[in-house]
């Protein structure tokens, strides 16, 4: 049969094998879909009562966690448009360090609010000039709403860290935000330097051991180690360090040697020089003043037996990166080879000592007077997956440390600013003479989705709720918020939020809504896919499982 169809249009210009999908139904819509199913997703884990999700990723790996950022970095999120809103998460993500879930759900609720205007019959163009003038009023109002004497404050006043920090950490890990809260402001505080606005988060670490619970957690001036000292020394108190970053063992030649031993004292003497040689090398070090040898890679046995002589504490620090940090805490410079270490490469510990906690044993090393480097967070928990869930949430915590030391102007939480902001916009909408005022009157009704996300994942009445979030607001009280732990006062859970003390920093809002805006304009302004074939060879997601990407 040679009766095939030519291609024709913009099939016969591309190559064969490649989708083209184009227009109001096939593009718009579809990739506005693909956002919605993304942020239903996200949406239900925003909050303190948001749920957890379960998601096992390609290499096997379970995360269990309420965390968007994590959620949407292990779901390998394949379509183009859902992928802008992944970027604008992980933005928010760097930026802040928090807020990733309210930047997704917003954006998509703003696509689900362009959806209806578009099937009402306004073109895109005309969502994206209201939504413009949307974001840029409702930054305006967001700066309004900032709380007064909040842009002054003291990085290490424990209390207004806490207030700050509260609302990050309680989203994570709801009913036991006191506990970690008083924790991280700790571990910031110890680690910040002279002049806030350089803190790294880098220098506040966290170590999860598996065992006990919340409350067996504590803050360590120094690094909590995974692992044994090598030697049979595992105690050192004030003692200077030596760190080597290749290794503490007898090299060998680079060329290759043959010896020929005549006779019985040859052979003797061939192998005391190179314990002699090793020996050498190890007293030097002691000479030193050095009491503590970290090394980056193995240890040879000779060479352990001179330091055991020696009095030497030995540990040895695989990941070059920890070794890094080691050095950072200690003050220590990193050395090549084995050789006899210069009063200045020389580093010192307060204390330095193998402990058991739970059924694993680390090397905790404490330096309290050198200055203020680095604090680690040992957290405690029964399984793997809760102690993941801390750790993000005191990553949270640490990064809105970061971002308070920037930026400490704060706004009401607790869904309060979005009410405020949604009845401030709609009043704007109804100023606009144009067409782009439906899509401002949508603006300011995309923000209710966060109230009323917030009273569905606790199991209350959204729409009751929210009725009467905008009464309280219309009658000039600005603060009023859901309070989600008491319903038993004659307000039900409307309550102002600055006598229960929930405040959101203003960066992490601004940035916020600034992302999901953009993520939100980025997709409407599409009306074409084209997707070339994919390149060839056989799928890759045929290996076995656990196997790694390369």
């Amino acid at each position: 049969m040679g009766f095939s169809m030519q291609p024709y249009g913009i099939q016969s210009m591309l190559k064969e094998g490649h989708k083209h999908l184009s227009g109001l139904d096939e593009a718009v819509l579809k990739n506005i879909d693909a956002c919605k199913q993304l942020s239903t997703i996200t949406r239900t884990s925003l909050g303190p009562e948001g749920m957890n999700k379960m998601v096992i990723n390609h290499l096997d790996k379970l995360f269990v966690t309420n965390d968007a950022a994590t959620i949407v970095n292990e779901l390998e999120v394949q379509h183009p448009a859902a992928k802008i809103l992944v970027l604008a998460g992980k933005a928010q993500q760097e930026e802040i360090g928090d807020g990733a879930n309210l930047t997704i759900s917003f954006a998509g609720e703003l696509l689900q609010n362009a959806e209806e205007l578009i099937r009402m019959g306004l073109h895109p163009s005309e969502i994206i000039s209201g939504y413009t003038k949307s974001i840029s009023k409702a930054i305006e109002v967001l700066g309004e709403l900032v709380e007064k004497g909040s842009e002054t404050m003291d990085v290490r006043n424990k209390e207004q860290v806490v207030t700050r920090m509260k609302a990050a950490v309680a989203s994570k890990q709801h009913g036991q935000e006191d506990i970690l809260c008083s924790l991280i402001a700790d571990a910031c505080i110890q680690v910040c330097p002279k002049n806030p606005a350089n803190f790294d988060v880098d220098n506040v670490r966290v170590s999860k051991l598996v065992g006990g619970g919340l409350h067996n957690c504590t803050i360590v001036r120094g690094m909590v180690l995974k692992g044994d000292a090598v030697g049979s020394i595992k105690r050192m108190e004030k003692a200077k360090v030596a760190v080597f970053a290749s290794g503490v063992d007898s090299s060998a030649t680079e060329t290759k040697g043959t010896v020929l031993i005549h006779s019985a004292e040859q052979l003797e003497n061939y192998s005391k020089t190179e314990e002699a040689k090793v020996e050498e090398l190890i007293k030097a070090v002691a000479d030193s003043g050095a009491k503590v040898i970290v090394s980056g890679g193995a240890v040879g046995e000779m060479a352990l037996h001179f330091c055991e002589r020696y009095k030497l504490m030995v540990l040895k620090i695989s990941s070059k990166f920890e070794l890094r940090r080691f050095c950072r805490t200690t003050g220590t410079s990193a050395l090549l080879k084995l050789s006899q270490p210069k009063p200045d490469d020389l580093g010192f510990v307060d204390s330095i000592s193998v402990e058991e906690i739970g059924g694993s044993r680390v090397t905790v090393v404490r330096s309290e007077e050198g200055g203020n480097k680095i604090a680690t967070v040992v957290l405690r928990g029964s399984t793997d997956s809760i102690l993941d869930d801390l750790e993000r949430a005191v990553d949270d915590g640490v990064n809105t440390y970061k971002a308070m030391c920037r930026d400490s102007r704060m706004v009401p939480g607790a869904a309060a600013t979005e009410i405020e902001l949604a009845r401030r916009l709609k009043e704007f909408s109804f100023k606009e003479t144009g067409l782009d005022q439906y899509a401002i009157a949508k603006f300011a009704e995309s923000f209710e989705m966060v109230p009323r996300t917030l009273a569905e994942n606790a199991g209350l009445n959204p729409m009751d709720i929210i009725s009467k979030l905008y009464e309280k607001h219309a009658s000039g009280n600005t603060k009023v918020g859901i309070d989600l732990g008491g319903g038993d006062s004659e307000d039900g859970v409307c309550k102002d939020v600055s006598t229960l003390n929930i405040w959101d920093l203003y960066v992490t809002k601004f940035f916020a809504l600034k992302y999901a805006a953009d993520a939100a304009c980025t997709v409407l302004r599409v009306d074409q896919i084209i997707m070339a074939k994919p390149a060839g060879g056989p799928g890759r997601r045929e290996q076995p499982a656990g196997m790694d990407e390369d």
